[in-house]
């Protein structure tokens, strides 16, 4: 029976890993604004704010370091000239250092047109359809498509652990069930 306990214990303590048993370090950047991880929709409201600016104005890259757990991910992802699936993860610094320098010279605004989203205890995944402008002026969207956004409240705040995005083309337009009601 001692065994039995012992083998019960090894495994569950293998069933989670070492960073999930510790609590998350600081965010490298500055402290959140409160009001911006006080809830899934605050967070997600603050991601497209923060990214999205006309040409020439610069981004606030430490609210957006404050967005993200220390081991978050950005995931692009569509097809590639062969046709096959592709994505890559990349860091948030990673995201600033290869997309900081086109948001700021061709402007860009990324808005939020529709979200469906689950929750289970600390966890929440949010399904947030947008849209692209290069200027809140623009007649129509350059791009549409879906973040799929995943978020952890630690006990005293949300964080972003992953954006996982695909643009919608003509071989994969967006469900009727992700766009805005009407």
């Amino acid at each position: 029976m001692r065994l039995t306990s012992l083998a019960v214990a090894v495994a569950l303590s293998c069933a989670v890993p070492a960073a999930a048993r510790t609590p998350p370090a600081p965010p490298s950047a500055s402290t959140a604004q409160p009001a911006d991880v006080a809830s899934p929709e605050a967070i997600v409201t603050a991601l497209y704010d923060v990214i999205s600016g006309d040409a020439g104005v610069e981004r606030d890259w430490d609210r957006f370091r404050s967005l993200f757990h220390p081991t978050a991910r950005l995931m692009p992802s569509g097809v590639n000239r062969e046709g096959v699936g592709v994505a890559r993860s990349i860091t948030p610094d990673e995201y600033i250092e290869r997309s900081g320098p086109v948001l700021m010279r061709d402007g860009f605004h990324e808005r939020e047109i529709a979200r469906t989203s689950e929750r289970f205890g600390h966890m929440v995944h949010v399904w947030s359809t947008y849209d692209s402008v290069h200027s809140q002026s623009d007649a129509a969207p350059f791009m549409r498509g879906i973040n799929s956004i995943q978020l952890f409240h630690d006990g005293s705040r949300w964080w972003i652990l992953s954006v996982y995005w695909l643009a919608e083309t003509p071989d994969t337009p967006i469900p009727p069930e992700y766009l805005p009601a009407g």
